[in-house]
Order: C-alpha cells, then sequence, then structure tokens
C-alpha cells in the first residue's frame, strides 16, 4: 500500500505537483502553534519527499520545495494581514501583498533545500538526512537575508512540552528542528526498494532519538528546582497588560487616559509589595526625553533606588534641542523616581514596513504604524545595569525570535521582552511569539520576563516553564518573583555555530546511507532531449 501511494506521488507532473505539494505545506502548518497537531507532519514530510523522488528537472525540485513552503507560510503567516485591518482605509491594497508576498518570498528557501536535496541524487535514508541538513541551512539564512524573518522555525512545534523544549539548551532550536524532520520524513523510507533493515532503520533511529531526547528533557526537569523555587530575592515585578485596541492606541484624546489606566493597575491593592513595574512596548505614546514633566508623573511608579522599566518612542535631544529632523527610536526606557532616565535601549532589529519602509524613495509609502517617519535602528544589542535589579538584557517585540542572537557581549541575568501584539487580534500570531520567546529562554539558560499590551504577558524561567501568563485580550497586572540564571548553556557558548556540526553529521550520515541515482539532475532542456532519444 505505501509503495503504491509513494509510486502515485512521484508520477505526479506540472500543476497538480505544485498543488499537491502546497497543500502538504497547510498540513505541517498544523503543527505550529497554537493548534500542535504534531502527527500531522508525518503526511506532511512523507508526501513533500515521495514528490520529490518523481522530480527529474532542477525547476520541478525547485517547485515541489516553494510551493510546499508557499503552503506552509501562507497557513503560518496569515495573521501579518490582520495589521492592515487597523486601518483598512489606507492599507487594504497591502494585506495580500504582506501575506502573499511574505510567503511566497520565504518559500524561496524552502525551495532551495528540495533543490539541493535532489540535486545529489541521493537516494534511500541518506535522501532524508540530505533534505534535512538543507532545510536547516535554509532556515539558518532566512534568518539573515533581507534582515531575516525566522519565525516559526520547525522546532518551534515543540513549545507543546516542557520536556521537549529542553534539547534546545544543547543545540537551539536547530537541534529540535532536525529531529523534527527526520522524525517526519524517515518513514517515506518504509515504501523504498530493499531489505528490511534499508527500509525500517531510518525511522526506527528517528523516533529512538525523539524518545532520548523527551528522556534528556525529563531527566533535566526531574533535577531542576520546582517552578518558582529559584528566585532573586528581595525582588517583586509587576508586570502591567493594560488591553488596549490598536486602533485606539494612538488616539491624541485618550493617550492620557491611557497612561491613567496602566497607572491605575500598577497601583492596584498589593502595590507596597512590588520593587518594580513594568509596561509593554510603547506603552507611553508620547516622545518623553522632550517632556520633563510627565517624566516626573511617571517618575512615581518606580520606588527609592529603583527603575520603573516601560516602552515608548523617543528622540535625541532634550526639550530645547529636539529638532524635527533627529532620528526616533522604539525604546526601552528605565526611569528613576525623580524622573530620570537611568538607562535606554534602543530596538536596533526593526520590522520592514511596520517601522521603516525599505527602500522608501523608490516605493513611495507609508510605514503602517503611527506617524509618517521611519524608526531609526538602535547600536544593537547591550545589557542594560539597573538599580535595584540584576542585568537585564532588553528586547523588544520580535527580536525575540533570532536564535543565538539575544545576548550582547555581556551576558545578562534576565531578559525582558516588551512587546505589543495588538496589531494580530486572537490570531495565531500572538502565541507563535510566545513560543519563540519560551525557547530563548531554554537556548540561553536566563528566565524571560514578558509584558504585552493585549499578551501572552508572562514570566519564563530558564527551563522554558511558564510561571505566570496573562492571556490574550485580558486586562490585569503578574505580580512575581524574577526566577534566577542557570550557568551558560551549551548553546549559550556555541550559539549560531551549534548548527555546522550538526550539518557536517547529517551530510556525512546521509552520505554512508545514501544511494546515488545517475544521472543525478537534469536541466528542463536535458529531460526534453533524453526523452526524445529514448
Amino acid at each position: 500500500m505505501l509503495r503504491a501511494w509513494a509510486m502515485g506521488l512521484s508520477n505526479v507532473t506540472g500543476r497538480r505537483r505544485l498543488a499537491l505539494a502546497g497543500a502538504f505545506g497547510l498540513l505541517a502548518a498544523g503543527a505550529l502553534p497554537p493548534l500542535y497537531i504534531l502527527p500531522l507532519l508525518i503526511p506532511a514530510f512523507v508526501g513533500l519527499v515521495w514528490l520529490m523522488d518523481g522530480t527529474t528537472t532542477r525547476s520541478a525540485a525547485f517547485g515541489v520545495g516553494w510551493a510546499f513552503g508557499v503552503g506552509y507560510f501562507l497557513a503560518g503567516l496569515y495573521w501579518v494581514g490582520i495589521a492592515m485591518t487597523v486601518d483598512f482605509a489606507a492599507f487594504w491594497w497591502f494585506l495580500p501583498i504582506a501575506v502573499g508576498g511574505l510567503s511566497v518570498g520565504l518559500a524561496l528557501f524552502t525551495g532551495a533545500a528540495t533543490l539541493v536535496a535532489r540535486w545529489l541524487g541521493w537516494r534511500g535514508p541518506g535522501r532524508i538526512l540530505l533534505l534535512t541538513a538543507a532545510w536547516l541551512t535554509a532556515e539558518w539564512l532566512r534568518g539573515w537575508v533581507l534582515t531575516g524573518f525566522p519565525w516559526n522555525l520547525l522546532g518551534s512545534v515543540w513549545a507543546v512540552s516542557d520536556v521537549m523544549l529542553q534539547p534546545a539548551a544543547l543545540g537551539g532550536v536547530w537541534l529540535l528542528s532536525a529531529l523534527t524532520l527526520i522524525a517526519a520524513a524517515a518513514p517515506a523510507t518504509l515504501a523504498d526498494a530493499g531489505g528490511r533493515l534499508q527500509r525500517w532503520g531510518l525511522p526506527a533511529a528517528a523516533y529512538g532519538l525523539l524518545l532520548l531526547a523527551a528522556a534528556g528533557g525529563a531527566l533535566r526537569l526531574g533535577l531542576a528546582p520546582l517552578p518558582g523555587e529559584a528566585a532573586v530575592p528581595d525582588l517583586r515585578l509587576r508586570i502591567v497588560q493594560p488591553n488596549i485596541a490598536q486602533e485606539l492606541k494612538w488616539q491624541r484624546e485618550l493617550r492620557l487616559q491611557h497612561l491613567r489606566d496602566q497607572a491605575n493597575l500598577s497601583m492596584a491593592p498589593g502595590w507596597e509589595d512590588i520593587t518594580h513595574v513594568i509596561w509593554p512596548e510603547t506603552a507611553v505614546p508620547f516622545l518623553l526625553n522632550r517632556d520633563s514633566a510627565l517624566l516626573r508623573e511617571l517618575g512615581q511608579l518606580a520606588r527609592p533606588d529603583s527603575v520603573f522599566l516601560f516602552g515608548a518612542p523617543t528622540r535625541d535631544g532634550g526639550e530645547d534641542d529636539a529638532g524635527p529632523d533627529r532620528p526616533i527610536y522604539n525604546s526601552v526606557l528605565a526611569l528613576r523616581q525623580d524622573g530620570e532616565i537611568a538607562a535606554r535601549y534602543d530596538k536596533f532589529h526593526l520590522v520592514p514596513f511596520g517601522e521603516y519602509v525599505p527602500f522608501r524613495g523608490w516605493l513611495g509609502i507609508d510605514k503602517i504604524t503611527a506617524g509618517r517617519r521611519d524608526f531609526t535602528p538602535g547600536p544593537g544589542l547591550r545589557t542594560l545595569e539597573l538599580p535595584g535589579l540584576p542585568p537585564v538584557g532588553a528586547l523588544i517585540c520580535y527580536e525575540v525570535i533570532f536564535s543565538g542572537r539575544v545576548v550582547g557581549e555581556t551576558r545578562p541575568a534576565w531578559l525582558l521582552n516588551l512587546t505589543n501584539d495588538a496589531w494580530f487580534g486572537r490570531s495565531s500570531g500572538p502565541h507563535q511569539h510566545f513560543a519563540t520567546a519560551r525557547l530563548r529562554a531554554v537556548e540561553e539558560g536566563l528566565p524571560l520576563v514578558r509584558a504585552a499590551n493585549t499578551g501572552i504577558s508572562a514570566v519564563i524561567d530558564p527551563y522554558g516553564r511558564t510561571l505566570q501568563r496573562l492571556n490574550l485580550d485580558s486586562a490585569g497586572t503578574i505580580d512575581a518573583a524574577l526566577p534566577e540564571a542557570l550557568a551558560p548553556t551549551p548553546y549559550a557558548h556555541l550559539g549560531r555555530w551549534a548548527l555546522l556540526p550538526m550539518i557536517v553529521l547529517l551530510l556525512l550520515a546521509g552520505r554512508l546511507l545514501a544511494r546515488t541515482e545517475r544521472p543525478a539532475l537534469e536541466t528542463r532542456a536535458d529531460a526534453i532531449r533524453l526523452e526524445r532519444d529514448a
């Protein structure tokens, strides 16, 4: 039966093959947060492998992966279009470009992966390991090209399980992606010709590795302190989630009321025990370094010898010298009780079309966020030394999605992620963003505190366990201790370099297990000529 299905899929050609590949990509996206239907990965990637097996040209090999990627990204990133509905009259035309264009562009990487995986002509179990190596390389590249967008890396499907997140401390999300793809695609070998060992060996090894990863994760958590047990003494954080709708957030007549509402939440019962208050990204919709009176008012939310942490747009210079041409930043501010800014972090990884417009001179369009001027990127990651707090690494919005690039030169004792996911409503986007934040905590061995305007706000320990959270579309506060950091994990030492030995190992193992077909991959012209000669 399996062999018949494999032959049937490998014999599909043309548009039907592309349509099936796209459908398999849609299926694979069902394993992403918040659905986490992991069994869907098996038919999705087995189907992809069998479609690849039938390709005889480079364009066909690329097309299969590209179509799979289009389906995967359309289903996984549909929520990007919801941001256009906040000001639908102005940006309705950009909605299909934002979702469709992004999906088509990101699918170029999956197309490149399947092209490479077929180019060498490997058959048997080796082709699965080659595809995995090519896929990992493609995932890494899409984290860099054109500033990068490594959203929904395959390993993020394991955010469903604290146990299965633990291997990320060893090899990051890349290790989880490798284990996932091998396990999902390995059953394709059951339809191969050959002996039982050749057909069953890789699936058995793949699921054995998953069991080993689960056992290691369970052991690591079993040896860990109980959730919430290891905490920094004498600290009590209050994370405020105001739940302000994006279409109301920047209305001039409502901005002061938004500040009052957040201040009331901050000083609700229990305030006397709080040492530090934290507000989300752009919680203060004013250029604060131009308004010393408002700074002094907000300073009342800071305790003596501590700071109040929040997000706001900033412009270099004070009230008297902040000219209209000075750069504007998306910042995290640490404010003392006297209204003085103790430290500031400026977001450096800006969102294209959201915070700046690439090629603005050619495109002639505005960004979708408030204001006509583009934000300016900050100088880069840095660790802030703040009164009354351990050193902190600040990350604004999607800066948290870049594996191996969330810690500056000096290792902090915790990570702070301020974000505003109100743009994306009750979609998959905020859940995927939250899952990614948990992965960063495990990778670095650092606790992560997350303040989100409309959710999901949370306190995450260095094992990726969610200690407290506020769900989407709810206003409230989290009062929590700050978990203690772990010693640097292996991945914290290696960072993205951990990917290199994985790829080399996959290629070596794949070559040992591969049978090579000759000729490998022909161009379309070569294929037509061979058919004519035959």
